[in-house]
């Protein structure tokens, strides 16, 4: 009998989990990791898994095989994985973030009834100013994960966040959207239509605009403000539960950044503020990552060597070099350079070395993704990032760390 191969930490981390939320900075693969994880889960387990992205590019669309993707899930073909030489144990689908139409959702689910619901609908300024509420995409994102969730049909979400200006606009969404119901500006926005005196205060305001907008635009205004808050129990109650679901011990969170300076310090950062609102960290990805190569003491011995003793090992290459490459001369400054490009690529490994351990405190898993050669297009692209997610190297929350130079 076959024995049983052990399961990853990522693995292990993975089977006590049902939410998996993506987040870390903008440009460092997050959306791309997140559907390779998904891609891989679906591939090792018996499990039905989704992801959920926000805004894929076109490659990742082509890559997953889905036309049309939205926002309702669309599964994967068994088939894309079997030409990735993958059998499939379980299922991938795959559904995009569709904003307005998780909006006409979410008003038809917290308006009092039909006809308010239909009235808000209508209203030509809802499409415009619901997509520019502060933190409205990041919070339909989170409304979104909970909508499937609740609905239990899959076994693992993965799901992309929203890039955003703050990484941390998703967290505190549901808890601002739910304020703003609450709020002194959406009181003062809907007084005109419960009473037409004005304070005295803001009545030059309402004389200026009138004169400019004109008067049914300010009615137009004030009244769908007040239909908006006809919502203020249902809205309220559901943006408590998703503040719920993303503390719950079945979610964890996947930062993915790169160890480029700027990109480590903002998903540092974020790693912080996930631990003050008690929101679990489970997985760091650190992606396109130099091989540890380069940090090998022999290798760096070696690359010395090309610069120290280079002209005596361009001479003896250069005997074996067929005619018309160069003489000595060009082959010791060719082996100078390699051994300088190779020394700096040493200094950038080792400080990414130092910078990883530094970063792998205070989670369950850090793993790193290497720099690979072209774009993933295909499944199998997704799967050979999966496999270094999963199966590659690992850094325990309670591995012993170095500290940064």
């Amino acid at each position: 009998m076959t024995p049983r191969r052990a399961a990853s930490p990522v693995e292990s981390l993975l089977a006590a989990r049902e939410i998996v939320v993506a987040c870390g900075p903008g440009g460092v693969g997050k959306t791309t990791a997140a559907a390779a994880v998904a891609a891989t889960a679906a591939a090792r387990s018996g499990a039905k898994v989704l992801v959920l992205t926000v805004d894929p590019a076109r490659r990742l669309a082509d890559a997953l095989g889905v036309d049309g993707i939205g926002n309702a899930a669309s599964r994967v073909s068994p088939s894309t994985f079997t030409a990735a030489g993958v059998r499939p144990k379980g299922e991938l689908w795959a559904a995009m973030l569709d904003t307005k139409q998780s909006w006409d959702a979410l008003v038809r689910r917290h308006a009092p009834d039909r006809s308010t619901a239909d009235q808000i609908l209508a209203n030509p300024l809802y499409q415009n100013i619901t997509g520019r509420f502060a933190q409205s995409h990041e919070y339909i994102a989170m409304e979104r994960l909970y909508e499937i969730h609740a609905e239990g049909e899959y076994d693992l979400l993965v799901v992309d966040t929203p890039p955003t200006r703050n990484a941390l606009d998703f967290l505190d969404a549901p808890q601002r959207m739910a304020d703003f119901f609450a709020s002194g500006l959406l009181r003062w926005l809907i007084a005109p239509s419960r009473s037409r005196l004005v304070s005295l205060a803001s009545r030059p305001f309402y004389q200026v605009a009138d004169r400019i907008l004109g008067t049914q635009f300010l009615e137009d205004v004030a009244e769908f403000f007040r239909l908006f808050q006809s919502m203020y129990d249902g809205f309220v109650s559901r943006a408590q539960s998703v503040s719920g679901l993303l503390r719950d011990p079945r979610t964890t969170f996947m930062v993915v950044t790169t160890l480029e300076t700027v990109p480590a310090l903002e998903a540092a950062r974020f790693a912080e503020a996930l631990a003050e609102r008690h929101l679990h960290l489970g997985l760091l990805v650190a992606n396109k990552v130099l091989p540890p190569s380069f940090a090998d003491p022999d290798a760096e011995a070696v690359a010395e060597s090309l610069q120290t003793r280079s002209e005596a090992v361009a001479t003896a290459l250069s005997s074996t070099l067929a005619d018309g490459l160069g003489g000595v001369d060009q082959v010791e400054r060719v082996l100078q350079e390699v051994g300088r490009s190779f020394a700096n690529f040493e200094l950038v490994a080792r400080r990414e070395s130092e910078l990883l351990a530094e970063m792998s405190r205070g989670h369950s898993v850090t793993v790193t993704v290497p720099h690979l050669s072209g774009d993933v297009v295909d499944v199998a692209g997704l799967l050979e990032i999966g496999r270094h997610v999963f199966d590659g190297f690992a850094v325990r929350a309670d591995a012993p760390t170095t500290g940064l130079s």
